[in-house]
C-alpha cells in the first residue's frame, strides 16, 4: 500500500457523466450478490446493513462482474447484510438510492459516484444523519467522506506512459496521440497527471512528439474511436503510438488502426485487464494494460466499514494509512491507496492465476497456441 500523499487535481464537475477509467477486470458472473431494493428495511447481518451504490455499467463491465460480487462477499465476511445497487449512470437515481439508504439508517454508506458534486451532496446528508461514508474507487471532490479506498491512480498513469515510452524507444521523435478518460472523472484527471509526469519531459526534449491529447466524455469508446479516427485522418496516418486510458478506448483505437493496416505496428496502451484487452495483447494489437486487483479494494473497504460500524476510529486509521489531498475543501482524506500492476503479454498469466479472468475466456481460436506459449491455463 502506498502511503505518500497524493494531490487531488480538480476536475470540472458536471451532472450526468459516467465513471472512471477505471475500467474493468471483465469476465465472470455479472449478476452475483444481493440485488434487493434500497427501500428494504435495514438489518440482516450481525453488524447490520450497509448500503452500496455503484455508478453504471455502460462503460465498464467491472462494476457488476467484479466489484459487486467481491464487495458482497467481503461485507458478508465482516458480518454485514449488504444491499448493493447500481445507479446506471443516472445522477438522480444515485441520489434517490442514497436517500433511501440514509432514511433506513444503514450502518455505513459506500458510494462510487459518477459526479463528485452528487457524492458531496449525499455525504452532507449522511453526515447530518450520523452515517459514516466511504468513497469507493473515486473521491467526491469537496465532500465529507470519512475514508477513501482506491488505487494509486497517478501511478496507473505513470505505468501506462512509461510503457508507451519504452515501446517507442527505437523511434526518436515518434508521434503520440493521447486518448484520455472523462474530464469530469477525478481518476481520469489523476491518470492524466501520471501521463504528463512521464511524457511531458519527453515531449519537451523532442524524444517524442505530442500530436493531440483529447479527453473523452463519459469514457465513451465509440466517441473515442471517432475522435481518434479524426485525428488520424488530419495527420495523414502519421501516428506512431497511442496512449489510450483504458481497454475499451484502446479497443476503439485498434479498430481504426486495423482499418488502415497498422494494428500491431502502433503501440497502444490500456487499463483494467479486461478479457478483450488481454486478447488484444495476445494478438499483438495492444501493448499493455493495467491490472487493479479489485478484491483487495473490496476487502479493505469492508474492513473499514466494520471499524466504522463499531465506532473504532483507531482501527479504521490503521487500515487507511494513505492520504489524498482534496483542494476543494483543503483537507487530507484518509485513504487506502493500492498498488496497480503493469501487464504485458508475459504477465497475462498473473491476471488469470489470480482468478480475475478465466483462461477459457481469452484462449480461444487462434489464441490457444499463444496461451500455451505464455503459460496461460
Amino acid at each position: 500500500m502506498r502511503t505518500r500523499t497524493l494531490t487531488l487535481l480538480a476536475a470540472t464537475v458536471s451532472a450526468g457523466l459516467a465513471l472512471t477509467a477505471c475500467g474493468a477486470n471483465s469476465s465472470g458472473s455479472g449478476n452475483s450478490g444481493n440485488n434487493s431494493s434500497a427501500s428494504a428495511p435495514a438489518g440482516g447481518g450481525a453488524n447490520g446493513k450497509v448500503g452500496v451504490i455503484l455508478p453504471e455499467t455502460a462503460t465498464s463491465a467491472r462494476w457488476e462482474a467484479f466489484d459487486k460480487p467481491m464487495l458482497q462477499a467481503a461485507l458478508s465476511a465482516q458480518g454485514f447484510s449488504a444491499d448493493i445497487e447500481n445507479a446506471q449512470g443516472d445522477n438522480q437515481k444515485f441520489s434517490t438510492l442514497a436517500d433511501g439508504f440514509i432514511s433506513q439508517g444503514v450502518k455505513v454508506l459506500i458510494i462510487a459516484p459518477s459526479d463528485p458534486a452528487v457524492g458531496a451532496a449525499i455525504e452532507a446528508k449522511a453526515k447530518t444523519a450520523g452515517i459514516p461514508v466511504i468513497d469507493y474507487d473515486r473521491p467526491s471532490l469537496g465532500g465529507s467522506a470519512d475514508y477513501y479506498v482506491s488505487f494509486d491512480n497517478e501511478k496507473v498513469g505513470e505505468l501506462q506512459a512509461q510503457g508507451l515510452a519504452d515501446a517507442l524507444k527505437s523511434k526518436p521523435g515518434a508521434n503520440v496521440v493521447q486518448i484520455e478518460g472523462a474530464p469530469t472523472d477525478n481518476n481520469a484527471t489523476l491518470f492524466a497527471a501520471g501521463h504528463d509526469k512521464i511524457l511531458k519531459p519527453l515531449y519537451d526534449s523532442g524524444a517524442l512528439k505530442l500530436v493531440q491529447k483529447q479527453a473523452i466524455d463519459n469514457w465513451d469508446a465509440q466517441v473515442g474511436g471517432t475522435t481518434f479516427e479524426q485525428i488520424f485522418t488530419r495527420v495523414n496516418g502519421k501516428v506512431d503510438g497511442v496512449l489510450a486510458a483504458n481497454d475499451e478506448l484502446a479497443g476503439a483505437v485498434i479498430t481504426v488502426l486495423k482499418k488502415n493496416g497498422l494494428n500491431g505496428k502502433v503501440p497502444v496502451t490500456g487499463q483494467d485487464s479486461t478479457a478483450a484487452g488481454l486478447q488484444a495483447i495476445l494478438r499483438g494489437d495492444q501493448t499493455l494494460t493495467i491490472f487493479k486487483p479489485i478484491k483487495e479494494e473490496a476487502d479493505n473497504t469492508a474492513k473499514l466499514a466494520a471499524a466504522l460500524a463499531k465506532g473504532d476510529k483507531a482501527a479504521a486509521d490503521a487500515i487507511a494509512t494513505g492520504k489524498l489531498h482534496d483542494p476543494k475543501n483543503n483537507r487530507d482524506l484518509k485513504s487506502v491507496l493500492l498498488t496497480p500492476q503493469l501487464i504485458t503479454v508475459k504477465d497475462i498469466k498473473t491476471v488469470v492465476s489470480a482468478g480475475y479472468v478465466k483462461a477459457s475466456a481469452i484462449c480461444t481460436g487462434d489464441l490457444a497456441a499463444k496461451c500455451t506459449q505464455y503459460g496461460i491455463s
